[in-house]
């Protein structure tokens, strides 16, 4: 689902997290709040239907990668969209997808953000990071310390947003208003 207005500066790439998908009303919430602030978003599946029954496949960080690097490739061999700056939103276990994907095309994604993103999936490749990357972390999520320890190995333009009150999916409205504006920032 691309929606990428003419004179949209850049192209939010959605890498969605376990058993998820491309309706996740999370994101899609995320997306509509970037949609307003005038970026372009794509939400896609990362996996097949049959796939994300497979509880390994929702875990293969380098599957996901490659076809996270590989839709962001599609974006941009589109003629509306060959020139836009993109950014990776990552939630849950695709947060290290993104990360991942941010230094296989090292210079050419401009941020990461994830929501409730599992940083430490990604350790091995956390000191190449260069794209500026932002993670909102609930307070009340229980691998909070976890990522913490993981994202001190980032070596690029970091920040870390915690949600006071909020678990790992960010169930209360105010919760994910808040991710939301902090993505689109």
């Amino acid at each position: 689902m691309l929606a990428a207005p003419a004179d949209a500066p850049g192209v939010v790439v959605f890498a969605h997290g376990s058993a998820s998908s491309r309706k996740s009303p999370r994101n899609n919430f995320v997306a509509d709040v970037i949609r307003k602030r005038g970026l372009g978003r794509l939400l896609f599946d990362l996996l097949t239907e049959r796939e994300n029954r497979n509880r390994e496949k929702r875990f293969d960080i380098p599957l996901l990668t490659d076809r996270l690097v590989a839709v962001t490739e599609w974006v941009w061999d589109r003629e509306e969209t060959r020139d836009a700056n993109v950014g990776y939103f990552g939630s849950s276990t695709s947060g290290a997808s993104a990360l991942r994907g941010a230094t296989r095309l090292q210079g050419e994604i401009d941020a990461v953000v994830s929501r409730g993103g599992r940083v430490y999936m990604a350790a091995e490749a956390l000191p190449d990071v260069r794209a500026p990357t932002c993670s909102s972390l609930g307070c009340r999520y229980p691998g909070a310390r976890t990522q913490q320890g993981a994202a001190a190995q980032l070596t690029c333009e970091y920040e870390l947003h915690v949600v006071e009150g909020a678990g790992h999916l960010f169930e209360e409205a105010a919760e994910l208003e808040e991710v939301a504006a902090v993505a689109a920032n």
